[in-house]
């Protein structure tokens, strides 16, 4: 059985992080083309459908697929004994920015619906300053990991 966690673990641990990096460029990319999104596509129909098309292409082809598979990898070595020491406080600063990296993407879905239904438009400036929330929760992930606290 541990021969066998040795053999899968590499590739385990290759594929998360390939899936992290294509989940974060989803989540960076796609409220900054809400900003777009809405400062340039209000007044102009095609515009806004090009924008829908991105939006959806993005989260459906790229960061939803991303985030399954990072969630997968993820448990798979988290569970791996030994690996992680939970009496330390990393993994729970991982685990929570994780989660909150989780819903954020949600929310990205929900912005995304409402931005082709056509109703509740926020501003440009809050599309940037919730860009920024991804940036925060990789800080926490990344600094967990490599410090371990």
């Amino acid at each position: 059985m541990i021969l066998l966690l040795d053999m899968i673990y590499p590739w385990a641990k290759a594929l998360h992080i390939m899936a992290v990096i294509s989940w974060m460029a989803g989540l960076f990319y796609l409220p900054r083309l809400f900003v777009h999104h809405v400062e340039r596509a209000q007044v102009n129909d095609k515009l806004d459908e090009t924008f829908q098309m991105m939006e959806v292409k993005l989260q459906r082809i790229i960061m939803k697929p991303a985030m399954y598979v990072t969630w997968l990898c993820g448990v798979a070595m988290a569970v791996n004994p030994g690996l992680i020491d939970w009496s330390m406080l990393w993994p729970w600063f991982k685990s929570g920015a994780v989660i909150s990296m989780t819903v954020f993407h949600f929310w990205t879905d929900r912005e995304r619906q409402t931005l082709a239904s056509g109703q509740g438009w926020r501003s440009g400036k809050y599309y940037r300053v919730m860009n920024e929330v991804p940036t925060i929760l990789m800080v926490v992930i990344v600094i967990s990991v490599v410090i371990k606290f």
